[in-house]
């Protein structure tokens, strides 16, 4: 239980990195489209997780405002519903229908896990177009959330180089 945990806090935290790296001048708009569609997923995941309807889309059209309000909505229901779960519910399964219409039946444990990998999966996409952009991404790396130490970056790499010599 305690890794899940440390999982979604992970996701909490590096949402809120991604949201600071697209507050940079000159991020392309594709950018803030992927966040918003990582926010969704969580939103989409999580109602399916509660056996409720979801009231955002997949890939939903946000404003960076908005971004900030819903992962933050995002991080209070997780929060929630991880305080609810026991180790013994990891294992019940839920039945749900995709955005395709297919229907599936996942233990919640998995589910958990594939939310969080989708979003690292798609932060690191988000840096790369930051980066491309011409601006620096927040580093949103699992260690660096553990170790609370920013994990190195281009930047500081190209600096220790220098230093090196």
């Amino acid at each position: 239980m305690n890794h899940l945990r440390m999982l979604v806090d992970h996701m909490a935290w590096a949402d809120e990195r991604v949201l600071d790296s697209l507050r940079q001048p000159g991020v392309p708009q594709r950018a803030i489209d992927c966040y918003a569609h990582v926010l969704g997923c969580e939103h989409v995941w999580l109602a399916r997780l509660e056996q409720r309807p979801r009231t955002v889309p997949v890939w939903p059209s946000l404003t960076l405002e908005e971004c900030a309000q819903l992962a933050e909505e995002n991080r209070r229901a997780f929060l929630a519903y991880l305080h609810r779960l026991t180790s013994d519910d990891l294992r019940r399964i839920v039945h749900y229908r995709n955005s395709a219409g297919d229907e599936f039946d996942n233990a919640i444990e998995d589910i958990l896990v594939h939310v969080a990998m989708h979003g690292s999966y798609h932060r690191g996409q988000i840096s790369l177009l930051v980066r491309d952009a011409g601006a620096e991404p927040q580093p949103t790396d699992l260690i660096a959330f553990v170790r609370g130490a920013p994990a190195a970056t281009q930047a500081s790499a190209a600096r220790a180089r220098v230093h090196d010599r």
